[in-house]
């Protein structure tokens, strides 16, 4: 029996696979206290099931997608060393963000020593704005972390209690600019994202499961839920490859469609070409900027069922924030939810109630009730609509999207736009006639997301660091250091030696799948040379088991 569990801003939705059937699911409120809400739905979908039958649960959550789209995440101070070659006014990150001098070469030698005095100017004012999370950031910190390591004792000598990231901790990859991205919003959501896994961990407990454990990946693969807090910003676009995976699980095997899946909070747009999730080239964007983090090729928009809707003088606004529950339910303001109440495309909420925000909307403007409502979803639908034109073309810039128009021997977009989440009925026909296409809500489309999570293939992965120069390797999941004997010991040489340990982990952990084809996440070799001379290469690959589904769920549930 596996389990999945989608942790959304609206609802936490939850089910319970038994050898590929969907046995149950539930839909619960997501409260402050996200162990109520857990424990809620655990209960819904565990009635008569033994706790020691569950082998494996698999979360997704929206927690650090919701922080980012409503920008809800602490303040982050910056700290940055990038050395020479960028003017300053080039590092632009919407805070308070101070340059260093000292540069760290391409080879890891420090070619500038810092400034202590420059150091403690920027701990003294950023202490004098409130911070008390800082980002630290060199431009080569992943070849030699020297300079972090300086900058964050100094904070820490300090300030015992301000949290602080640093660069090379949070991202192993070069490109200075997206590790600083990265660097910020890991500081920015770990506190947060920690409570989260905290209150995972004390549900499992209270009802006596002791299956495996996993968080979602962005890019569809798993990682083991106690590593996560390492990295929380890896769990991004959790939620929408949740539903992207449960869209794949839904549909018929090898179909393209468009996934928008409709929560309370946000929107998710996905892309699903001939059976496979589209994975960006780039990494996972947030507010225009790239990051590290490999993801599925998603879109996040801040609109959903319980966005705030307004009236600005003579018009009606929707919003990009979520104040609570809809008015129809108790909340504080109209809501898309309460529009869709009045015209019976919904059966959520009081109807009495969402009249009277739907009224005191439109009175002023000589609207009725369900001319308020029309003019709600059509808004609604206009913003996603526009949203996924704007993934059109970003969508058609991404290498697989190329060779798949390519595989069709003509330029063609899909035609299918698949509704899920709980405001897919309400929204999806609309929205698939403004861009032209056909909307279909499969089976279980309320709680495709946790579909996903519960069918999602257990990943593996290794990342090996190889110094041709030393004579050694390292295999960080496994703490382990050993000796090349190979001499000359080549990049070839390298990824068969990683692969030949995701092997020995997939063995270890009763991994059933084939893993001769691995995919490689992280791939980069740097040569050293000292006095004119080549002395060695370090190789810095990484690479994991398959990511995918289970398989395919048809209409009576099973696989």
């Amino acid at each position: 029996m596996y389990i999945g569990i989608d942790v959304g801003g609206t609802c936490t939705d939850a089910v319970l696979l038994d050898d590929g059937l969907v046995r149950a699911t539930a839909k619960v409120p997501s409260r402050e206290d996200i162990l109520s809400s857990l424990l809620e739905a655990l209960d819904q979908i565990m009635k008569g099931v033994p706790a020691e039958l569950i082998e494996r649960v698999v979360f997704s959550t929206t927690l650090i997608t919701n922080l980012v789209a409503e920008k809800k995440y602490d303040p982050v101070g910056l700290i940055l060393i990038p050395g020479p070659g960028l003017c300053c006014s080039y590092f632009h990150y919407n805070t308070d963000t101070f340059i260093l001098s000292g540069a760290i070469d391409y080879r890891g030698r420090e070619i500038m020593p810092l400034r202590h005095e420059e150091i403690e100017n920027a701990v003294q004012k950023l202490s004098d704005k409130g911070y008390k999370k800082v980002a630290v950031v060199g431009k080569f910190s992943v070849r030699n972390n020297k300079h972090e390591q300086e900058v964050a004792a100094y904070i820490k000598s300090r300030f015992p209690q301000w949290q602080v990231e640093m660069g090379h901790q949070v991202a192993g990859q070069l490109n200075f600019p997206r590790r600083v991205v990265s660097t910020m919003l890991t500081c920015a959501t770990r506190d947060k994202y920690s409570f989260f896994v905290d209150s995972v961990k004390e549900a499992l407990a209270r009802r006596g499961i002791k299956g495996a454990v996993f968080i979602l990946k962005a890019d569809g693969g798993t990682m083991p839920l106690s590593k996560s807090t390492g990295i929380p910003i890896e769990t991004i676009f959790s939620g929408p490859a949740a539903s992207t995976l449960g869209v794949q699980a839904l549909i018929p095997p090898g179909e393209t469609s468009v996934v928008v899946d409709i929560g309370g909070t946000t929107t998710d747009l996905a892309l699903i070409l001939s059976g496979q999730p589209l994975l960006s080239s780039r990494g996972a964007p947030v507010d225009d900027q790239l990051t590290h983090v490999r993801a599925l090729a998603v879109k996040s928009v801040p609109v959903g069922g319980d966005s705030i809707v307004e009236r600005v003088g003579k018009e009606i606004l929707v919003y990009s924030e979520r104040l609570g529950l809809p008015y129809s339910l108790g909340g504080p303001m109209p809501t898309p939810t309460d529009a869709l109440r009045i015209l019976g495309l919904t059966q959520l909420g009081d109807e009495k109630k969402a009249k009277a925000a739907m009224e005191e909307l439109g009175k002023p403007l000589g609207m009725s009730c369900s001319e308020v409502a029309h003019h709600i979803i059509n808004l609604v639908v206009d913003i996603i609509a526009r949203e996924i034109e704007d993934m059109f073309l970003q969508w058609e810039q991404e290498p697989v999207y190329r060779v798949w128009e390519v595989l069709q021997k003509r330029k063609e977009r899909p035609s299918m736009v698949v509704g899920v989440g709980g405001g897919a009925a309400g929204f999806i026909a609309q929205i698939a006639a403004k861009i032209g296409c056909y909307p279909v809500i499969p089976p279980y489309a309320p709680v495709a997301n946790a579909i996903g999570a519960a069918v999602a293939l257990p990943t593996l992965q290794v990342s090996l660091r190889a110094d041709t120069e030393q004579g050694y390797y390292t295999v960080e999941e496994e703490g382990f250091q050993g000796k090349i004997e190979k001499d000359p010991f080549t990049e070839e040489d390298a990824m068969l030696l990683a692969n030949e340990w995701l092997k020995k982990r997939a063995t270890k952990y009763g991994l059933t799948q084939s893993v001769e084809k691995t995919e490689v996440t992280r791939r980069d070799v740097f040569t050293m040379v000292r006095n004119w001379i080549t002395t060695g290469r370090i190789y810095d690959i990484c690479v994991q088991t398959p990511r995918g589904i289970m398989g395919h769920i048809g209409t009576r549930g099973e696989f």
